[in-house]
Formats: structure tokens, sequence, C-alpha cells
């Protein structure tokens, strides 16, 4: 009998259960989905078969397989962790590489006036299901040589979201720093909220009243951008799960970047784009195009380009969309192919500390083997490519 598995658990861990396994293959013939063909949706929690099924499964019925492999017991995955000292804080370590990081959705910024760079990103050790323990930060003076974990955001007694904390980025605006990340509300609804810090490195505490996106949208991965004005804006995903052809939109923030204002201005759908395919093993009854990550980056010629990921013939993806007429609002166009084809998405663009551009992403998709990848950029007039060395950092 197994006693670990729980709602909270991944397909892919049901999968691999004796027990656990058989119940969740019969589950998901009733939909019609190929288990061989799963895929990234291994990552995905048994509850949230919930959602996607769009009224096929039943919580109750999720419910059920968790008593079934606990002995009758319906365990939650929510309660305290048995391991002793699990909630004590984990020791600042020196001289770590890269590869030994466990980080999704990494996002780096460098502090000028320290000549150091900041890395931050979805870093709770079950960021799909777990219990949301807030968001970790790295310092590094040359992006090879690193120093952490640090504490960047710990939820406050009381606060709205109890788990799924995704894709911290943090943002100077006003000689202060604020942090932008994902999480999702007890209904299940996710959305983008905005804190702040007096620091690069936090900590980091609620600015806006809970998330800033629309309430009822499924709305991930918002990010800051600031227009030729000066006016901030929020860009994020309304999110496939629940339109099942992802989209960006922008929304214009207040000047103290507490709420939004006006309505979104939808920018494109995650199909429009050449290179992006639908999401293998999880539609129902529609193809699922996913939209994640927008990052948005004026090059010195005055053009503005997207960041933005998908899944592409490859896997995880991450391409192009360019601005014909220079602003937030488009329209926009796609590339051909994507800038970064195999495995490896939701990625930012920063500036080094010698004036280039460098690329971060995460590498491979799965958890919990994700690390951040880094290479430098080059760019062009109106466009950007990947430097052919990668050990050119």
């Amino acid at each position: 009998m197994s006693t670990a598995l729980t709602g909270r658990s991944t397909l892919g861990a049901w999968l691999d259960d004796p027990t656990g396994g058989p119940l969740v293959r019969e589950l998901l013939t009733r939909l019609g989905q190929d288990v061989a063909q799963l895929g990234p949706a291994r990552v995905f929690s048994l509850n949230r078969l919930v959602e996607l099924s769009q009224g096929k499964i039943s919580q109750p019925l999720v419910d059920g397989l968790v008593r079934a492999v606990n002995g009758g017991r319906l365990v939650t995955g929510s309660e305290p962790p048995a391991t002793a000292g699990a909630g004590a804080p984990v020791p600042v370590r020196q001289g770590l590489t890269l590869d030994r990081i466990q980080i999704r959705d990494p996002f780096v910024l460098h502090h000028r006036p320290s000549s150091t760079y900041h890395l931050y990103g979805s870093t709770d050790p079950n960021i799909w299901d777990g219990p949301g323990l807030g968001f970790d930060t790295y310092r590094s003076t040359d992006l090879v040589h690193w120093e952490g974990p640090f504490a960047a955001f710990r939820p406050p007694t009381g606060f709205w979201s109890e788990g799924s904390f995704w894709a911290p980025e943090v943002h100077e605006y006003r000689n202060r720093w604020y942090m932008f990340a994902t999480f999702t509300a007890p209904d299940g609804y996710r959305g983008t909220q905005i804190l702040v810090g007096d620091t690069p490195q936090g900590p980091f505490s609620p600015w806006s009243e809970g998330a800033v996106t629309p309430r009822k949208w499924q709305c991930l991965d918002g990010t800051l951008h600031v227009d030729e004005s000066g006016a901030p804006w929020i860009v994020y995903c309304h999110e496939w799960t629940q339109i099942h052809d992802g989209a960006i939109f922008a929304q214009r923030l207040t000047e103290d970047l507490r709420h939004t204002t006006g309505t979104p201005v939808f920018l494109f759908n995650a199909s429009e784009a050449p290179w992006a395919r639908p999401l293998p093993g999880v539609s129902v009854r529609f193809p699922a195009y996913v939209t994640d990550g927008p990052f948005l980056f004026r090059l010195g010629s005055g053009h503005l380009v997207m960041l933005w990921s998908s899944h592409g013939e490859q896997g995880y993806a991450t391409g192009l969309a360019h601005s014909a007429s220079g602003r937030i609002t488009g329209p926009w166009t796609q590339d051909e192919h994507a800038l970064w084809a195999s495995d490896g998405g939701h990625g930012m663009i920063f500036r080094l500390a010698e004036g280039g551009l460098a690329l971060t992403l995460h590498q491979p998709n799965n958890t919990p083997d994700e690390r951040a990848v880094v290479r430098r950029l080059v760019e062009h007039d109106t466009t950007l490519t990947i430097e052919d060395d990668p050990t050119s950092l």
C-alpha cells in the first residue's frame, strides 16, 4: 500500500507507483488520453485533472483515488512535514554553480552599484502542488560562482495563497524594487501580485492587494513594462487551462504599481507563432496552446521585442515576437522559428556588467532537474540571436 500519494502528487508519481499507477491509467483512459503521450503533462498534479477534464472528473472521484492508496484516509499533502527540522532555514552556501541550483523561470538582475547579479526563480521543492514556502535568491559577481540561498519572500501570516508560487521577477522602479510573482488562490484561480522591497535581495512584502490581474481569469507570469512615455504596464498570460489557446495581454498600472487601470489589451494568441505546437496529452476537446513567461525588451534601435515560451516541435521552447509599431499595443508579429527550440524556456534578457546582453532560461523542463542556463546574445537592429559559443560568458 502506498502512503505517499496525494491529490497534490504529480501524474508521473502516480503512474510510477505500483498501486496508484493502474488507477490513474484507468482514469486517463476515460478521458481518451494515451498515457504514453502525456509528455510534459506528467508534472501536473492529480488534482488538476478536475480542472482540465471540463467536468468529466470530479474532486470526489480524485479524493476516492487518494483514499484507495492510503488505506481509506484522505491524505491532502498539506500536513506538516514529517522530517525533523524541515522548516529550518537552509544554510547559505558559497561557490555554487548553476548546475547545483534547482530553479525554474529564472530571472537575473544586474545591480550596477554593487556589481552584483541576483538570480530569482521558482524555488520551492515542489512548485506544482506543494505548500508555498516562498522565493529564494542567489547572488554572484561573475555569473559562474553563486552564493545563497537568501530568503527573498516568505508569505506573511494569513497570506491569500497557499501554494504554486511561480516566476518571480524583480524590477527597479522609482528607486524601489518591485517583485512581480504568480500565486494561486484556494479556489484555484491564479494571478500576479506585486511585492516591494528596499534592496534587490529583499525581503519583499505584499504591495498590491492580492493579484492585479483579472480575478476570474487564470493568469500567470506577469512582467513590468515601462513604455516610451514612462507609463507602467503589466504584461501577462491568460492561461491555456481556461481558454485553450493561451493568450498574452497588457494592462496599464497605476503610477504607484498598486493597481491596474483600464481594460486588458489583447496582444496575441500562442497559435499565431508558426513554431508553436499544441501541448500533447492534455487536450480534451480542443488543442491546447501554451503561453508562458512574456518578457519585453527594447533594442538599441528602438525596436520592441517580446520573449515568450510555448511548446514546440522539440518540447518547451522560446520565441521572439515583434511590435510593428514599437509600442506595447502592437500589432505583434511572430518569428517563424523559435529562438531556443529544444527543451528550454521561460526566459528573459538582461544587461551584462560590460554592456552586452545575455539570455537566461531553464532547461530541462522536467522537475526536479531544471537548471538556469545563461547564454550571451548578439543584438541586431530588429532581432536577437544566441552566440554560438556557450562558454563565452
